[in-house]
């Protein structure tokens, strides 16, 4: 029989270096893994982690991409932090990246081929809303009928799709696109697009939204009385109502700006990288951002620091399908592989294990 009991005396010093140990542990297992595909592990983790930011065939092309995918990844694992301290599992952000998506595409798309300079801050509230009115659904479920919110929020994902490949083909579908899937090119709409603020640098105003967030939310976490609520909301919830704070106005907050981030996420990537509304634009950001959360600890500074990483993942992990000819299906396992040693190393410090032999009882008549 095993035993699982929270441990009396915690580690603070494990606790605090346990990401660190989970990236080790997957270099080591994912280096296992190439050489099984047949390829030069070492050269693999190399081409991953070290050459995007210091080879200098790759870096000119690798830096400014790794700022592009942090940011949506920061964003969307802002907005799950907040939930998941105060025990709320959104586990469908990427529903939410799409609906943002999908609400500031139909706005700009709306007002083509005007120019006007309005039309780009209604698509960021167009996005915001795409993204809440979607998590606002299992935040209902939840708070009114307590409803379990990770199947609802993750099934609302697979809505999102159908809904994204139905404008794709349908009320967004590019007129002039010789009948193919996909809306007009955003980027060829000054009014509507998000290009780089500075040339060759990756800066587009998505990723100054999302270091912007890190700063508002380290201070609102830390700093601010809904901080505290969010974490006595967590830690012990009736200790919370007994503080007069109110369930359903927790829960509904929580899934409103977990919605709002990742929207806004889809919004500036639908007006940056992606430019078009495409039955494939969603790249699982919303899933790789709950990876990118846990490993900043739930906190902003630290996502902001796994945000970084796991782009770099990203971002190397393309160089080495290219240069190595990797699958990207082991670069997800790769990727995979970060959450599970994290969670794994995380029970072993937090709860202590035991094993313990049982006897069978026997009724004899």
């Amino acid at each position: 029989m095993i035993q699982i009991r929270p441990r009396e005396n915690k580690s603070n010093l494990l606790s605090a270096v346990t990401p660190v140990i989970a990236v080790i542990l997957t270099m080591f297992f994912g280096g296992i893994l190439f050489s099984f595909l047949g390829k030069n592990p070492f050269e693999a983790i190399k081409l991953i982690f070290w050459d995007p930011l210091m080879s200098e065939t790759f870096a000119d092309y690798a830096r400014p991409q790794i700022l592009v995918k942090a940011a949506p990844l920061i964003l969307i694992a802002l907005g799950l932090a907040v939930g998941f301290r105060a025990n709320i599992w959104n586990i469908g952000a990427e529903g939410q990246f799409i609906m943002g998506a999908l609400f500031s595409g139909a706005i700009g798309l709306a007002f083509y081929p005007s120019e006007h300079w309005f039309i780009f801050p209604l698509m960021i509230t167009g996005g915001i809303i795409g993204g809440v009115l979607w998590a606002i659904i299992p935040g209902i479920l939840k708070s009114r009928f307590n409803t379990n919110e990770i199947l609802v929020s993750l099934m609302l994902v697979y809505i999102a799709e159908q809904a994204l490949a139905s404008a794709s083909i349908g009320l967004l579908r590019n007129p002039e696109g010789s009948g193919f899937p996909g809306s007009r090119n955003l980027n060829q709409y000054p009014s509507a697009s998000n290009p780089e603020i500075i040339s060759g640098s990756g800066i587009h105003w998505g990723v100054v939204f999302a270091f912007l967030a890190v700063w508002f939310f380290h201070y609102l976490l830390k700093n601010h009385k809904f901080g505290f609520h969010i974490r006595l909301f967590g830690d012990a919830p009736r200790a919370a109502q007994f503080a007069g704070l109110k369930t359903e106005y927790i829960v509904l907050l929580c899934f409103s700006i977990s919605g709002a981030l990742a929207g806004v996420a889809g919004m500036f990537e639908l007006t940056g990288p992606a430019g078009a509304i495409t039955i494939d634009f969603n790249v699982g950001y919303g899933f790789t951002a709950i990876i990118v959360a846990f490993l900043g600890r739930l906190n902003p500074i630290g996502i902001l620091l796994a945000g970084l990483l796991m782009a770099l993942t990203y971002v190397g992990g393309e160089i080495s399908q290219f240069m190595l000819g990797i699958p990207a299906a082991a670069i997800q396992v790769f990727q995979g592989m970060l959450l599970f040693f994290l969670l794994s190393i995380d029970v072993i410090v937090k709860y202590q294990i035991s094993f313990s032999k049982t006897k069978a009882i026997s009724n004899k008549s």
